[in-house]
């Protein structure tokens, strides 16, 4: 458990009982094999880590969602971990695949995807070509049509190892954390030799295909100090689509949104997860 995750998860109780057991599955399709973290019983939940980053990021909060009767699934992208499969000449069509096999063969065939930063691209990339296998879909920090370009260069400073550990904590505080919150936990968890694979495959599919999620109901779990989110932008996914969308913003976050407020996010999902319809 990474240090930011487990000051966070020490400093709040959400039950008596003993966190559950956390185990690892290798699923297998063709030939691409997702390492896939699981944990707890219940509905199927999937966290979908952002550019660059793996699924232990969500240590916390998975254990908050596993507390409130939930069955948490954390494939690692393919490059990660134990996961593998082609990295060149794919598309956001291909990591969807992934997660669509992921709910089949762990989630009991039906599931919430949750995207943090990037991926909420591949989550309502997986609402869009699997629906069936999607009962709702929560964009985490999920970037805005349009954002300042400046933004992904920062990006790509906090995740190089090689760059000083100065220029690295500036650029998380630039584009990741708010204020408030200590960026150091974020100096690990990179792996930058599948980000511009990443990317790519973003970039092979038009932005209007994965933008809708399919038709599935929407989390817009937004962060107040996300400079990708801007408060002008607070009602863009409500205002184009409708009933369909709930909007929260979490306070004292930024971009980085989950080792910064776990508590609140875990608890933001758990509450608009039981009020979706149970199929």
């Amino acid at each position: 458990m990474r240090p930011l995750a487990a000051i966070a998860l020490a400093a709040w109780l959400w039950s008596s009982a003993a966190p559950a057991e956390r185990t690892r599955v290798l699923v297998r399709h063709g030939d691409v094999v997702i390492d896939t973290i699981v944990e707890g019983q219940g509905p199927a939940v999937v966290l979908l880590p952002s550019l660059a980053r793996d699924s232990e990021d969500y240590d916390a909060v998975a254990d908050g969602l596993v507390r409130n009767g939930l069955r948490v699934l954390r494939p690692q992208p393919r490059g990660v971990g134990k996961s593998s499969g082609p990295l060149e000449r794919i598309t956001l069509h291909d990591f969807a695949r992934d997660v669509a096999e992921v709910i089949r063969q762990q989630g009991g065939g039906r599931a919430v995807v949750v995207g943090h930063a990037y991926g909420n691209w591949v989550a309502r990339m997986t609402a869009v070509d699997h629906p069936a296998l999607v009962r709702g879909v929560a964009i985490a920090a999920a970037a805005s049509r349009e954002y300042d370009p400046s933004l992904r260069a920062e990006i790509d400073k906090a995740g190089d190892p090689a760059l000083p550990e100065i220029v690295r904590l500036a650029a998380l505080r630039k584009a990741f954390f708010a204020p408030t919150s200590d960026p150091t936990s974020w100096l690990i968890g990179w792996h930058p030799h599948i980000r511009d694979a990443q990317r790519a495959a973003a970039a092979a599919v038009p932005q209007q295909q994965w933008w809708p999620g399919g038709m599935a109901p929407l989390l817009d779990l937004q962060a107040d100090h996300d400079p990708f989110r801007t408060e002008s932008t607070r009602r863009e996914m409500k205002d184009e689509f409708g009933d369909r969308v709930t909007v929260v913003v979490i306070k004292n976050a930024s971009h980085a949104l989950f080792p910064e407020q776990p508590h609140e996010v875990a608890t933001a999902l758990a509450d608009w997860i039981k009020r979706l319809p149970a199929r």
